[in-house]
């Protein structure tokens, strides 16, 4: 790959990045969202690099020091790097033209869900008196299988996430997808919705409902799933990459 070529190279990558760390939100399909601040130093630097490297190549064009392209001025030629090398275009091409589809249903559907992590019953703290109380699918799922308090039962509570086809009966899953560092070791957390039909895969919802009897609350033979009472359509929120309650989008 000749020289021009490589500082093209530098400077589209650049350009790239910055496009979805600084002026979207499209980098969240990659990483995690602590990572925007490298995202987008990552792509200032490339820039920089980019074109104080086309500086130094027209000063030495300008000096004479090179005598033409594929040769070192002493008589020795040079064939380039590899071909493959002109791959490196397509992930700078993308970038700057491509959004990667977001995770999600198709991703939730071929992992089982993740594991909550295990708290200690004196570690639950009484529940808000709010209802429908709002909570997240892991906050639930560790109430239905951990508090052998039993506080969530007959609680109105409402969940968010996206839908995911449940493969059985007439149920489904409300999902969310989590991402630690980046896509590659995205997890899923699901909660399985009886008592309406199944939206449309990927569409996200709010369901409220209270926990449906499956098991012996308080312990892990408990089913994390809801009685739903009602299901609302709401925007993708702005965190769909966690399990936490939505943010709401800004205009």
């Amino acid at each position: 790959m000749r020289r021009p070529l490589q500082m093209v190279l530098l400077v589209l990558s650049g350009v790239g990045l910055l496009r979805v760390s600084l002026f979207t939100d499209l980098y969240l399909r990659y990483v995690k969202e602590g990572m925007r601040p490298l995202l987008i130093a990552s792509g200032v630097l490339l820039i920089l690099l980019g074109a104080a490297d086309a500086v130094a190549y027209a000063r030495r064009r300008e000096d004479g020091g090179h005598a033409g392209h594929g040769d070192d001025g002493h008589g020795h030629h040079h064939s380039g790097a590899p071909r493959a090398a002109w791959l490196l275009f397509l992930p700078a091409l993308s970038l700057l033209f491509y959004a990667p589809p977001a995770l999600g249903a198709y991703t939730a559907s071929r992992q089982p869900s993740k594991t909550v992590t295990y708290e200690d019953e004196n570690d639950f703290d009484p529940l808000p008196a709010t209802s429908p109380l709002p909570m997240t699918l892991s906050d639930f799922t560790r109430r239905v299988q951990q508090d052998r308090t039993q506080a969530i039962k007959g609680r109105t509570v409402r969940l968010t996430g996206f839908v995911t086809s449940g493969g059985q009966d007439d149920s489904w899953f409300l999902t969310r997808i989590m991402i630690s560092c980046c896509a590659a070791d995205a997890q899923s957390v699901k909660v399985r919705i009886h008592g309406t039909p199944a939206p449309p895969a990927n569409t996200w919802v709010a369901v409220t409902g209270t926990w449906h009897p499956d098991g012996t609350l308080g312990t892990r033979s408990a089913s994390a799933a809801l009685d739903a009472r009602s299901v609302e359509k709401i925007d993708k929120p702005v965190n769909a990459y966690t399990d936490a309650l939505p943010l709401t989008p800004t205009g």
